[in-house]
């Protein structure tokens, strides 16, 4: 199932949730529509997110590989018609739009000096611009979790600032979930990027996630 390029596993987005959702890693329900297939009916409510679904993207916003916020079946079909225009013969991953309060991400990589590590921060599209991210070599312990949340230039947006209300106790779970999920691949896992999760006041969510493994 997995695709090989220079000796390392990419999974597509719906191989790479059902990896996570196997490991008590709250993430997405989801529909692929492979490349050919008709899209009869889709089980959630609108609005939906349709994305190309595709071992050789990895970036999809980067290539315009995302559509947000369709409201109804019409506007499904245009953003369908229009991903198989840009992605001829890739399949499609179509879900519910979900919502939350603070967007965050949790990565994991094997450092060739620290070994596998984990990474935790504030995440979606400003990831990359604020870098406010915190490490720790796995395993993790509870208070290494716990730390982690307070560290970070942003904690205060997960203590109630301006009212906001977040679930710590989900985000210390889905810290210690991914750390156990990596103990249990030991070096398999080369990459991990869960970005964005979606913290509310009850639980969270992982709207999109990456997984490169190594072989």
């Amino acid at each position: 199932m997995l695709e090989q390029q220079n000796s390392r596993s990419v999974l597509r987005e719906d191989e790479t949730k059902s990896l996570l959702k196997e490991h008590k890693i709250p993430t997405t329900n989801f529909i692929v529509v492979e490349d050919g297939e008709q899209l009869e009916s889709v089980p959630f409510p609108f609005p939906l997110v349709a994305k190309v679904c595709s071992k050789e993207i990895l970036h999809k916003t980067d290539v315009e590989g995302v559509v947000l916020d369709i409201k109804d079946r019409d506007e499904l079909n245009n953003a369908i018609d229009e991903l198989r225009r840009r992605f001829p013969n890739k399949a499609l991953l179509v879900e519910h739009m979900e919502e939350g309060e603070v967007e965050l991400i949790i990565g994991v990589v094997n450092d060739s000096v620290f070994g596998p590590t984990i990474m935790f921060g504030l995440g979606g599209v400003l990831a990359e611009l604020y870098k406010d991210v915190t490490f720790r070599t796995m395993p993790i312990s509870d208070y290494d979790a716990e730390e982690m949340m307070s560290e970070i230039k942003g904690a205060k947006l997960l203590e109630g600032f301006r009212g906001i209300r977040i679930d710590r106790t989900a985000i210390k779970n889905l810290l210690l979930n991914v750390s156990k999920m990596a103990d249990d691949m030991k070096d398999r896992v080369e990459q991990l990027d869960l970005n964005p999760v979606l913290a509310r006041e009850d639980g969270l969510i992982v709207v999109d996630a990456k997984i490169v493994l190594s072989n």
